[in-house]
């Protein structure tokens, strides 16, 4: 039966996939995120950057950027044997929020990719976490042209709530976003127990 077990009934038991979504400012590096770690073709949704959207896009700071993503991307990563991990990355731009509440549907958590030469950009996505009580992760993409800062710093500059982590991370490299992604769901696996723990209690 390859890699798939049997339980007592004879039934088929698959392997664990769990929906994880990477969310953020505009041109912070969710789309590079995603690509590097899938395993798979990750699927983009992007489009060029175009004069109608000059006038609603805030693309100072990401002055190079030349497109934007409107639906989402999609990815997927094998984190071990029977865990997967299937990636949505959300669009940057506020005028595309309202995919937001589908993309979020089902989700176990959510990495929050920040650049600290504008760091106010991820607030919104913090509040929107926070809101839902959806776990999440800050991941500082260190960018290097940019300024480090610690994450006690971040932490405080975002006013995260307490246990929230904050990682340093580079978004291009797989092994640095596959890290992210392990210490999300560990995190995630952590709050949802504890929730689990004070309904019955």
């Amino acid at each position: 039966m390859g890699s798939e077990h049997s339980d007592a009934t004879g039934a088929e038991t698959s392997a664990m996939a769990l929906k994880i979504l990477v969310a953020g400012g505009f041109g912070v590096g969710k789309t590079t995120l995603v690509g590097a770690v899938s395993e798979i073709r990750p699927l983009r949704t992007e489009e060029l950057l175009s004069e109608a959207g000059q006038s609603v896009d805030d693309t100072e700071g990401v002055d190079r950027k030349t497109t934007t993503t409107v639906a989402m991307d999609f990815g997927r990563i094998t984190i071990r044997s029977g865990l997967s991990l299937y990636l949505f990355g959300t669009p940057g731009q506020d005028r595309f929020w309202f995919l937001w509440d589908e993309l979020s549907q089902g989700a176990l958590g959510a990495v929050v990719l920040a650049d600290t030469r504008r760091l106010e950009d991820c607030f919104p996505a913090v509040d929107y976490f926070e809101h839902r009580r959806i776990p999440f992760v800050v991941a500082v993409n260190c960018f290097t042209d940019a300024r480090t800062y610690g994450a006690l710093e971040v932490t405080r500059a975002l006013d995260l709530d307490r246990g929230t982590p904050v990682v340093l991370c580079d978004a291009r490299d797989r092994d640095s976003g596959k890290e992210v992604l392990i210490r999300l769901v560990e995190y995630a696996g952590r709050v949802h127990s504890a929730r689990l723990l004070d309904s019955v209690g």
